[in-house]
């Protein structure tokens, strides 16, 4: 071992193995940052003097006497004024030809807020997407995942997300993203002169996947500036989760961990809570919300990834095909946002939560409908009536290409209950149909 300018080199390697190395050193510190070989590495275990090394390009071709040299620090990220319009990778290193970010540095992945040191969550977070400001209102310091199959537009709804959502700054951590889905995001910010308030960092497929276990700290840190710093309202886009979570397996496979369901590591729940809990709004101003994608393997929301991600977020927003208008949904009945009732009726309208439970209740209706419909049985009067609301509700309200104001949504809705219902039948308190029913057009 030698030492220059205040960092250790070694020399002798004790172990390789696909993603990893160990060798003995001292005075090391968890997630500290190191070269091999010139290949960037974070410190994931010390056992005595026994340091192992997560090589995030892989270890092929490192031989045991490579010079690992400690940095002596965590992962950092500059932050300023001058992250705002930038698209950085996992370590924080401009990928859009701009200059390197001057600002002071900040370790990322630290602790989450203390929780006596958070107000609760008290102010809507319009998206303009009525499947979701209707149905499943956000509200500042929320987390919540969209459940999305793998051939959905995700990626689009959370740049649409992104555009319309009122908040001072967007981050977006892009983990696993096609080369196309990065253009896709630089083109759509670009063209809607909206570059300013957002900031990306991005692992494309074409970058080691365990280089995506930096991006969503990177994201958070850059949130956490701007929110506690600043105090702005911040909104940070996470996709995908489930990319994330397998390059965490990943690591722990060729650490000889053994798995848990679904050849998961058991410290996902850990792992995926010390990012959720970011999400937090400051007593001072200033607030953290996060949505992310989480992709679902055929459908199944029992898998470890989905499955401990609803334990720790506050909901799911739950993407679905409708087949009777060929259009994307955010699907009523398996959404839930389990903060909206702090907002709804409060900073939207008055009938906000009467014509949200209606819409559905009268949806469900024609759910049922469709099933009997679809068993030979007759229908009533009733059920055609409910079916032909049902396909407007979801071409007007709930498809995810729809953009008005919460007004405009609950406008919206009183003119379908009255083109196809009676007031009787709608059951919504008088004093609001006296206010907004609108006969049949």
């Amino acid at each position: 071992m030698e030492t220059t300018a205040f960092k250790k080199i070694y020399t002798k390697i004790t172990q390789i193995t696909k993603a990893t190395c160990t060798l003995q050193a001292s005075g090391i510190g968890y997630d500290e940052m190191a070269e091999v070989n010139g290949r960037l590495a974070q410190v994931v275990k010390i056992n005595g003097n026994n340091v192992t090394l997560q090589i995030f390009s892989g270890t092929e071709g490192i031989p045991t006497n490579a010079e690992v040299t400690f940095l002596g620090r965590p992962p950092v990220l500059k932050v300023s004024e001058d992250l705002a319009g930038r698209f950085f990778n996992a370590y924080g290193q401009p990928i859009d030809g701009g200059p390197e970010v001057e600002g002071e540095e900040r370790e990322i992945g630290g602790p989450s807020v203390n929780p006596v040191r958070r107000l609760q969550p008290s102010e809507l977070i319009p998206t303009g997407i009525a499947g979701i400001d209707l149905n499943n209102t956000l509200v500042t310091g929320q987390k919540i995942p969209f459940f999305a199959d793998p051939d959905q537009p995700f990626n689009q709804v959370m740049a649409m997300v992104a555009l319309r959502a009122k908040a001072d700054k967007i981050i977006l951590g892009g983990m696993g993203l096609t080369n196309d889905d990065y253009l896709y995001y630089k083109n759509v910010f670009d063209n809607a002169g909206a570059l300013d308030r957002i900031i990306s960092f991005v692992n494309t497929t074409e970058n080691p996947p365990v280089e995506r276990l930096l991006v969503p700290d990177m994201a958070l840190t850059a949130a956490e500036y701007f929110a506690y710093d600043k105090k702005e309202t911040v909104l940070v886009l996470l996709t995908d989760m489930t990319l994330y979570a397998d390059a965490l397996s990943i690591v722990s496979n060729r650490m000889d961990q053994i798995p848990s369901k679904d050849s998961m590591p058991g410290s996902l729940y850990s792992d995926l809570a010390k990012i959720y809990e970011k999400a937090v709004q400051f007593p001072e101003g200033g607030s953290i919300t996060i949505i992310a994608v989480t992709t679902l393997s055929s459908g199944d929301i029992t898998h470890a990834i989905p499955d401990n991600t609803g334990y720790i977020t506050e909901g799911q927003l739950f993407l679905r095909r409708d087949t009777d208008i060929g259009k994307v949904i955010i699907d009523p009945f398996r959404s839930l946002s389990r903060l909206k009732q702090l907002v709804i009726g409060k900073q939207t309208r008055a009938d906000h939560p009467q014509v949200m439970n209606a819409a559905v209740r009268l949806y469900a209706d024609a759910a049922n409908a469709k099933t009997k419909l679809e068993n030979g049985f007759d229908l009533t009067a009733y059920d055609e009536r409910t079916m032909r609301f049902a396909r407007e509700y979801s071409k007007e309200l709930l498809a995810i290409d729809v953009n008005i104001d919460t007004t405009q949504m609950l406008d919206t809705a009183w003119g379908l209950f009255g083109r196809h219902f009676s007031k009787a039948e709608v059951g919504i308190k008088q004093e609001f149909v006296d206010l907004y029913w609108t006969e049949k057009e």
